[in-house]
């Protein structure tokens, strides 16, 4: 598992791999090495929380406009080499809701 400067420059990589512009960078380490934080993205954010006495870490990439958030899911998955990925798509924004 990473530390946190590992897991802010894989931040950094992901949203450079994307194409979002990174506007600054809060991590918070824990002792035992547990890190949350959060890469803040003029095209919205990057979160993240890692626990690695169980080997776990959560990543939530939240994107607008032209970024590619299966670039940035790429380039961390590559950071972190999970054994298992569990992912979810949200569309965001406006969607057609239908009419009653």
């Amino acid at each position: 598992m990473l530390d946190a400067a590992g897991i802010e420059a894989a931040l950094r990589r992901a949203a450079a791999a994307a194409g979002a512009r990174v506007l600054g960078a809060m991590l918070h380490p824990f002792p035992g090495g547990g890190v949350t934080g959060v890469l803040l993205l003029a095209e919205s954010h990057i979160s993240v929380h890692s626990w690695p006495e169980t080997g776990f870490v959560a990543l939530d990439i939240f994107m607008c406009g032209a970024s590619d958030v299966d670039r940035a899911r790429a380039v961390l998955e590559a950071a972190f080499e999970p054994a298992r990925v569990s992912a979810t798509l949200c569309a965001r924004g406006p969607q057609e809701m239908p009419v009653s």
